[in-house]
Protein backbone atom coordinates (compact mmCIF):
# COMPACT_ATOMS: atom_id res chain seq x y z
CA UNK A 1 0.00 0.00 0.00
CA UNK A 2 1.12 3.74 -0.98
CA UNK A 3 -0.10 6.76 0.48
CA UNK A 4 1.12 10.02 -1.18
CA UNK A 5 0.75 13.42 0.20
CA UNK A 6 0.73 16.23 -2.12
CA UNK A 7 0.21 20.23 -1.78
CA UNK A 8 -1.84 22.36 -3.24
CA UNK A 9 -0.64 25.71 -4.73
CA UNK A 10 -0.59 29.68 -4.17
CA UNK A 11 0.06 30.99 -7.45
CA UNK A 12 0.91 34.66 -6.78
CA UNK A 13 2.34 36.65 -9.67
CA UNK A 14 2.78 35.51 -13.47
CA UNK A 15 -0.28 32.98 -14.24
CA UNK A 16 -0.75 32.82 -17.65
CA UNK A 17 2.73 33.10 -18.37
CA UNK A 18 3.19 29.61 -18.24
CA UNK A 19 0.87 28.61 -21.23
CA UNK A 20 3.01 26.83 -23.63
CA UNK A 21 2.01 28.61 -26.11
CA UNK A 22 3.11 32.07 -24.74
CA UNK A 23 6.33 31.14 -23.29
CA UNK A 24 7.84 28.89 -25.97
CA UNK A 25 8.11 32.70 -28.42
CA UNK A 26 7.65 35.14 -25.08
CA UNK A 27 9.34 33.48 -21.89
CA UNK A 28 7.48 33.22 -19.03
CA UNK A 29 7.64 33.57 -15.25
CA UNK A 30 5.14 32.95 -12.17
CA UNK A 31 6.11 33.26 -8.59
CA UNK A 32 4.31 31.06 -6.35
CA UNK A 33 4.40 28.57 -3.05
CA UNK A 34 2.79 25.70 -2.02
CA UNK A 35 0.69 25.53 1.07
CA UNK A 36 -0.12 22.83 4.27
CA UNK A 37 -3.56 22.06 2.05
CA UNK A 38 -3.14 18.96 0.89
CA UNK A 39 -4.43 15.91 -1.40
CA UNK A 40 -3.54 12.29 -0.60
CA UNK A 41 -3.68 9.81 -2.91
CA UNK A 42 -3.84 5.63 -1.76
CA UNK A 43 -3.24 3.01 -4.01
CA UNK A 44 -2.78 -0.92 -3.44
CA UNK A 45 -3.20 -3.53 -5.84
CA UNK A 46 -7.05 -5.52 -5.84
CA UNK A 47 -7.11 -8.70 -4.31
CA UNK A 48 -8.65 -11.12 -7.06
CA UNK A 49 -11.63 -12.00 -5.49
CA UNK A 50 -13.76 -9.47 -7.30
CA UNK A 51 -15.30 -9.39 -11.01
CA UNK A 52 -13.68 -6.43 -11.59
CA UNK A 53 -9.93 -5.32 -11.36
CA UNK A 54 -10.01 -1.75 -10.50
CA UNK A 55 -11.97 0.14 -7.84
CA UNK A 56 -11.51 3.96 -7.48
CA UNK A 57 -12.87 6.02 -4.93
CA UNK A 58 -12.67 10.40 -5.64
CA UNK A 59 -16.38 12.41 -6.00
CA UNK A 60 -17.82 9.11 -7.58
CA UNK A 61 -16.80 5.32 -7.46
CA UNK A 62 -15.68 3.36 -10.80
CA UNK A 63 -15.39 -0.54 -10.79
CA UNK A 64 -14.10 -1.67 -14.11
CA UNK A 65 -12.47 -4.51 -15.58
CA UNK A 66 -10.36 -2.66 -18.70
CA UNK A 67 -8.49 0.33 -17.61
CA UNK A 68 -10.34 1.60 -21.28
CA UNK A 69 -13.31 1.85 -19.75
CA UNK A 70 -12.64 3.96 -16.60
CA UNK A 71 -14.27 7.32 -16.99
CA UNK A 72 -11.88 9.45 -15.03
CA UNK A 73 -9.83 10.41 -17.67
CA UNK A 74 -6.26 11.43 -16.05
CA UNK A 75 -6.44 7.97 -13.89
CA UNK A 76 -7.39 6.55 -17.25
CA UNK A 77 -4.36 8.01 -18.70
CA UNK A 78 -2.16 7.77 -15.78
CA UNK A 79 -2.75 4.11 -15.82
CA UNK A 80 -1.79 3.70 -19.53
CA UNK A 81 0.81 5.87 -19.67
CA UNK A 82 2.44 4.01 -16.63
CA UNK A 83 1.28 0.43 -17.83
CA UNK A 84 -0.55 0.07 -13.86
CA UNK A 85 -2.97 -2.81 -13.59
CA UNK A 86 -4.97 -4.88 -10.78
CA UNK A 87 -5.37 -1.37 -8.51
CA UNK A 88 -7.44 0.47 -5.56
CA UNK A 89 -7.07 3.99 -5.49
CA UNK A 90 -8.59 6.01 -3.28
CA UNK A 91 -8.48 10.03 -2.83
CA UNK A 92 -9.05 12.62 -0.41
CA UNK A 93 -8.30 16.38 -0.19
CA UNK A 94 -8.50 18.98 2.32
CA UNK A 95 -9.75 21.69 -0.33
CA UNK A 96 -12.64 21.47 -2.95
CA UNK A 97 -11.41 20.53 -6.31
CA UNK A 98 -11.88 23.04 -9.47
CA UNK A 99 -10.78 26.03 -6.60
CA UNK A 100 -8.08 27.82 -8.05
CA UNK A 101 -5.19 25.84 -5.87
CA UNK A 102 -4.06 23.60 -8.81
CA UNK A 103 -5.88 20.78 -6.91
CA UNK A 104 -6.10 18.87 -10.48
CA UNK A 105 -2.91 19.17 -11.03
CA UNK A 106 -1.51 18.33 -7.43
CA UNK A 107 -3.66 15.07 -7.87
CA UNK A 108 -2.23 14.43 -10.75
CA UNK A 109 1.32 14.37 -9.46
CA UNK A 110 0.78 12.72 -6.07
CA UNK A 111 -1.04 9.70 -8.36
CA UNK A 112 2.33 9.22 -10.43
CA UNK A 113 4.06 9.51 -7.48
CA UNK A 114 2.04 6.66 -5.70
CA UNK A 115 2.07 4.32 -9.00
CA UNK A 116 6.21 4.91 -9.57
CA UNK A 117 6.01 4.18 -5.54
CA UNK A 118 3.86 0.34 -5.77
CA UNK A 119 5.99 -0.31 -9.15
CA UNK A 120 9.26 0.21 -6.45
CA UNK A 121 10.60 3.08 -8.51
CA UNK A 122 12.22 6.50 -7.17
CA UNK A 123 10.90 9.74 -9.32
CA UNK A 124 12.76 12.76 -8.38
CA UNK A 125 10.60 15.74 -8.36
CA UNK A 126 11.28 16.98 -12.13
CA UNK A 127 10.36 13.90 -13.36
CA UNK A 128 7.02 14.07 -11.57
CA UNK A 129 6.54 17.49 -12.69
CA UNK A 130 7.05 16.72 -16.58
CA UNK A 131 4.86 13.00 -16.14
CA UNK A 132 2.15 15.41 -14.86
CA UNK A 133 2.63 18.19 -17.40
CA UNK A 134 2.36 15.33 -20.29
CA UNK A 135 -0.36 13.54 -18.17
CA UNK A 136 -2.73 16.82 -18.07
CA UNK A 137 -1.71 18.95 -20.99
CA UNK A 138 -0.93 16.15 -23.86
CA UNK A 139 -2.73 12.89 -22.82
CA UNK A 140 -6.16 14.14 -21.59
CA UNK A 141 -5.30 17.15 -23.71
CA UNK A 142 -6.59 20.03 -21.05
CA UNK A 143 -6.06 23.41 -21.65
CA UNK A 144 -3.96 25.30 -19.14
CA UNK A 145 -0.38 25.85 -17.99
CA UNK A 146 2.54 24.31 -16.21
CA UNK A 147 3.17 26.03 -13.38
CA UNK A 148 0.43 24.05 -10.98
CA UNK A 149 2.09 20.73 -12.13
CA UNK A 150 5.81 22.35 -10.71
CA UNK A 151 4.66 23.97 -7.76
CA UNK A 152 3.22 20.22 -6.42
CA UNK A 153 5.91 18.25 -7.01
CA UNK A 154 8.44 20.45 -6.11
CA UNK A 155 7.23 22.31 -2.87
CA UNK A 156 8.17 25.89 -1.17
CA UNK A 157 8.14 29.03 -2.64
CA UNK A 158 9.68 29.91 -5.85
CA UNK A 159 9.97 31.56 -9.32
CA UNK A 160 9.25 29.13 -12.25
CA UNK A 161 10.88 30.39 -15.33
CA UNK A 162 9.59 29.42 -18.09
CA UNK A 163 11.43 30.02 -21.88
CA UNK A 164 11.53 27.71 -25.16
CA UNK A 165 13.75 24.76 -23.80
CA UNK A 166 11.38 24.39 -21.05
CA UNK A 167 11.41 25.53 -17.24
CA UNK A 168 14.07 26.69 -14.58
CA UNK A 169 12.85 26.26 -11.08
CA UNK A 170 14.73 29.08 -8.40
CA UNK A 171 13.46 29.15 -4.92
CA UNK A 172 12.99 31.93 -3.53
CA UNK A 173 15.66 32.42 -0.36
CA UNK A 174 14.26 34.98 1.81
CA UNK A 175 14.38 34.78 5.83
CA UNK A 176 12.71 32.39 7.97
CA UNK A 177 11.48 35.99 9.88
CA UNK A 178 10.57 37.67 7.01
CA UNK A 179 8.77 34.58 5.26
CA UNK A 180 6.75 33.93 8.57
CA UNK A 181 5.83 38.05 8.30
CA UNK A 182 4.59 37.13 4.44
CA UNK A 183 2.56 34.22 5.44
CA UNK A 184 0.88 36.03 8.30
CA UNK A 185 0.05 39.25 6.13
CA UNK A 186 -2.25 36.87 3.27
CA UNK A 187 -5.88 35.86 4.56
CA UNK A 188 -8.04 33.74 1.87
CA UNK A 189 -11.59 33.17 1.54
CA UNK A 190 -13.78 30.59 -0.10
CA UNK A 191 -16.23 32.32 -2.29
CA UNK A 192 -18.23 29.48 -2.80
CA UNK A 193 -18.40 28.94 -6.35
CA UNK A 194 -16.21 26.48 -7.96
CA UNK A 195 -15.11 26.03 -11.70
CA UNK A 196 -13.17 23.66 -14.22
CA UNK A 197 -9.71 25.24 -15.07
CA UNK A 198 -9.78 23.86 -18.30
CA UNK A 199 -12.39 25.25 -19.40
CA UNK A 200 -12.22 28.80 -18.01
CA UNK A 201 -8.57 28.62 -20.04
CA UNK A 202 -10.49 28.19 -23.44
CA UNK A 203 -13.01 30.12 -23.24
CA UNK A 204 -10.73 33.32 -22.09
CA UNK A 205 -8.35 32.03 -25.24
CA UNK A 206 -10.93 33.47 -27.61
CA UNK A 207 -12.65 35.87 -25.50
CA UNK A 208 -10.15 38.96 -25.88
CA UNK A 209 -9.95 40.20 -29.67
CA UNK A 210 -7.42 42.25 -29.36
CA UNK A 211 -4.06 39.66 -29.23
CA UNK A 212 -1.71 42.46 -28.89
CA UNK A 213 -3.24 43.80 -25.97
CA UNK A 214 -3.26 40.41 -24.57
CA UNK A 215 0.23 39.90 -24.84
CA UNK A 216 1.34 43.67 -23.27
CA UNK A 217 -0.84 42.75 -20.28
CA UNK A 218 0.76 39.28 -20.20
CA UNK A 219 4.21 40.96 -20.97
CA UNK A 220 3.66 43.12 -17.69
CA UNK A 221 2.20 40.59 -15.54
CA UNK A 222 5.56 38.56 -16.57
CA UNK A 223 7.57 41.57 -14.90
CA UNK A 224 5.92 41.67 -11.92
CA UNK A 225 7.44 38.77 -11.04
CA UNK A 226 10.71 40.04 -10.90
CA UNK A 227 9.43 43.27 -9.54
CA UNK A 228 7.79 40.67 -6.50
CA UNK A 229 10.47 38.80 -5.65
CA UNK A 230 12.98 41.96 -5.13
CA UNK A 231 10.52 43.34 -2.41
CA UNK A 232 10.57 39.94 -1.12
CA UNK A 233 14.35 39.56 -1.08
CA UNK A 234 15.65 42.98 -0.54
CA UNK A 235 15.01 43.25 3.24
CA UNK A 236 15.03 46.90 3.42
CA UNK A 237 11.81 46.84 0.96
CA UNK A 238 8.62 46.94 2.73
CA UNK A 239 6.35 44.12 2.17
CA UNK A 240 3.58 45.91 2.15
CA UNK A 241 4.27 46.38 -1.72
CA UNK A 242 4.10 42.84 -2.41
CA UNK A 243 0.24 43.79 -1.64
CA UNK A 244 0.09 46.68 -3.69
CA UNK A 245 1.57 44.60 -6.23
CA UNK A 246 -0.94 41.71 -5.37
CA UNK A 247 -3.61 44.34 -6.94
CA UNK A 248 -1.69 45.15 -10.01
CA UNK A 249 -1.59 41.86 -11.15
CA UNK A 250 -5.48 41.17 -10.36
CA UNK A 251 -6.53 43.90 -12.36
CA UNK A 252 -4.41 43.03 -15.36
CA UNK A 253 -5.74 39.55 -14.97
CA UNK A 254 -9.25 40.29 -15.00
CA UNK A 255 -8.67 42.12 -18.35
CA UNK A 256 -7.00 38.76 -20.02
CA UNK A 257 -10.66 36.83 -20.52
CA UNK A 258 -14.20 37.23 -20.09
CA UNK A 259 -14.44 34.49 -17.27
CA UNK A 260 -11.61 35.35 -15.13
CA UNK A 261 -13.74 37.37 -12.45
CA UNK A 262 -17.69 38.53 -12.35
CA UNK A 263 -19.49 41.22 -10.38
CA UNK A 264 -19.88 38.84 -6.96
CA UNK A 265 -16.10 38.69 -7.15
CA UNK A 266 -15.56 42.23 -7.95
CA UNK A 267 -17.88 43.62 -5.37
CA UNK A 268 -16.08 40.82 -2.59
CA UNK A 269 -12.74 42.03 -3.83
CA UNK A 270 -13.64 45.59 -3.21
CA UNK A 271 -15.28 45.36 0.20
CA UNK A 272 -12.29 43.61 1.19
CA UNK A 273 -10.03 46.69 -0.50
CA UNK A 274 -12.15 48.89 1.66
CA UNK A 275 -11.89 47.26 4.48
CA UNK A 276 -8.36 47.78 4.97
CA UNK A 277 -6.39 44.77 2.37
CA UNK A 278 -3.96 46.16 0.84
CA UNK A 279 -4.47 44.29 -2.34
CA UNK A 280 -5.22 41.01 -3.53
CA UNK A 281 -6.46 38.67 -6.20
CA UNK A 282 -8.69 35.77 -7.25
CA UNK A 283 -6.21 32.53 -7.19
CA UNK A 284 -6.50 30.04 -10.33
CA UNK A 285 -7.53 30.71 -13.57
CA UNK A 286 -10.70 32.60 -12.70
CA UNK A 287 -14.60 32.40 -12.41
CA UNK A 288 -14.90 31.05 -8.75
CA UNK A 289 -12.25 29.88 -6.02
CA UNK A 290 -10.84 31.61 -3.17
CA UNK A 291 -9.94 35.25 -2.77
CA UNK A 292 -6.20 35.97 -1.32
CA UNK A 293 -5.60 39.43 0.10
CA UNK A 294 -2.48 41.23 1.26
CA UNK A 295 -3.74 42.66 5.11
CA UNK A 296 -1.41 44.34 7.54
CA UNK A 297 -2.29 42.81 10.92
CA UNK A 298 -3.81 45.33 12.44
CA UNK A 299 -6.57 45.37 9.76
CA UNK A 300 -7.06 41.66 9.48
CA UNK A 301 -10.26 41.25 11.63
CA UNK A 302 -11.73 44.44 10.02
CA UNK A 303 -11.34 42.61 6.55
CA UNK A 304 -12.56 39.11 7.95
CA UNK A 305 -15.63 40.49 9.37
CA UNK A 306 -16.30 42.36 5.87
CA UNK A 307 -15.95 39.23 4.28
CA UNK A 308 -18.19 37.34 7.24
CA UNK A 309 -19.74 35.79 4.81
CA UNK A 310 -17.16 33.42 3.09
CA UNK A 311 -14.95 30.80 4.62
CA UNK A 312 -11.87 31.94 6.15
CA UNK A 313 -8.97 29.51 5.38
CA UNK A 314 -5.78 29.76 7.28
CA UNK A 315 -2.81 28.47 5.85
CA UNK A 316 0.86 27.86 6.25
CA UNK A 317 3.58 27.67 3.97
CA UNK A 318 5.02 24.10 3.21
CA UNK A 319 8.32 23.11 1.30
CA UNK A 320 7.99 19.86 0.97
CA UNK A 321 6.26 18.84 -2.41
CA UNK A 322 5.01 15.57 -3.36
CA UNK A 323 6.04 12.45 -0.78
CA UNK A 324 5.58 9.38 -0.31
CA UNK A 325 4.24 9.18 3.60
CA UNK A 326 3.47 5.74 3.40
CA UNK A 327 4.77 2.56 1.90
CA UNK A 328 4.35 -1.45 2.27
CA UNK A 329 5.46 -3.53 0.24
CA UNK A 330 3.00 -5.65 -1.89
CA UNK A 331 4.30 -8.98 -3.78
CA UNK A 332 1.98 -8.74 -6.73
CA UNK A 333 3.12 -10.45 -10.05
CA UNK A 334 0.57 -9.82 -13.15
CA UNK A 335 -2.22 -11.70 -13.69
CA UNK A 336 -0.90 -13.61 -17.07
CA UNK A 337 2.15 -14.68 -15.11
CA UNK A 338 0.43 -15.35 -11.71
Amino acid sequence: MIITQTPFRMSFFGGGTDMESYFREHGGAVLSTSIDKYCYVNVRHLPRFFDYSTELAYSRIERVTNVEDIMHPAIRNAMQMMDMHEIRLDYEADLPARSGLGTSSSFAVGMINAFYALKGKYADKKKLADDAIRLERVLCNEAGGWQDQIAAAYGGLNKIVFNADGYEVLPVIISPERKAQLNDNLIMFFTGFTRLSSDVQSVNAGSVKDKDEKLARLSKMRDLVDEAEQILVNRSSDLSEFGRLLDQTWQLKRRTGSLVSTDTIDELYEKGIKAGATGGKLLGAGGGGFLLFYVDKDRQESVKKALSDLLYIPFRFETGGSRVIHFTPESYEPADKA
